[in-house]
């Protein structure tokens, strides 16, 4: 069954949803972006009946200043307080919960990483925010990661369509040579203080498990790899308590028929 139900945090009422199940390792959901608890095309509603269904209750709430709750929006990097008063919340609301697992999609994922130490138990990061404030407002829009220019162009040279479109003068040599250097660029370590190391830095000292998931035609999962390689290739290599798993897709919700993939893992990520 589901509720509708509120609680306070700093002075301000938090609406908030929950999908009760008899379940003792519970899932709070944590929305992304400006969006609402029930998520693009109600995606994170359907996605918390199913995890009902399979027998973990599932906790979704609006942050300060988005969708049915008080107060003022201060973005993700200032969600620290709304994610603990929900965590809290959940457990008052439903009382058989000993365990909670966080769930996030890009810069809620970031959020969960920033925000520590949170009372949870695990965490479910998916396709983490690494772009500085005020990159997509840039005049000049910034290159996708390199992992992103490499794999189109190499699509586009198996099409021979885009080979004609070359050869009839219909492609900007120009961009095609500013994407062609940035090929050859080697990774670089994330920047000190940025957001990408901050990230590197809260994933190599997480105080529970977390399971990172990636959609690797996704251009926010690119720049996530591409910013944290040495790590990830280390995680890889060296199966520890953050586990990464990836999905050749560029579904950046997982949507459609990636729902089902994300659905498995994190039923994977609650037992």
């Amino acid at each position: 069954m589901r509720h509708q139900l509120s609680f306070a945090c700093e002075g301000a009422a938090l609406a908030a949803t929950l999908d009760e199940a008899p379940g003792t390792t519970g899932l709070l959901i944590v929305s992304g972006g400006n969006e609402v608890r029930s998520g693009a095309h109600r995606g994170m509603a359907m996605l918390a009946q199913r995890v009902a269904a399979a027998g973990h209750p599932v906790f979704r709430f609006d942050r300060r200043g988005i969708g049915d709750s008080e107060g003022t929006n201060g973005g993700y990097t200032s969600s620290g307080a709304d994610i603990a008063a929900a965590v809290s919340a959940f457990r008052d609301a439903a009382p058989q919960v000993t365990q909670i697992v966080a769930f996030g999609n890009c810069d809620a994922a970031s959020a969960l990483l920033l925000h520590q130490p949170l009372a949870l138990d695990a965490l479910i990061l998916a396709n983490p925010w690494t772009y500085e404030d005020g990159d997509e407002e840039a005049d000049e829009p910034a290159l996708p990661p390199a992992s992103a220019i490499r794999a189109r162009y190499l699509a586009r040279l198996k099409d021979p369509k885009s080979l004609l479109r070359l050869l009839k003068g219909e492609i900007d040599i120009g961009k095609l040579f500013r994407g062609l250097s940035a090929l050859k660029q080697a990774p670089q370590p994330p920047a000190p203080d940025s957001l990408a190391d901050q990230l590197d830095g809260m994933i190599a000292e997480l105080p529970c498990p977390a399971t990172i998931l990636l959609a690797t035609g996704d251009r926010t999962a690119q720049a996530f790899m591409d910013a944290l390689a040495p790590s990830l290739a280390y995680l890889e290599a060296n199966p520890s308590t953050v586990r990464i798993a990836k999905l050749a897709s560029p579904s950046h919700s997982f949507a459609g028929g990636d729902a089902d993939w994300l659905f498995e893992r994190i039923l994977e990520g609650l037992t």
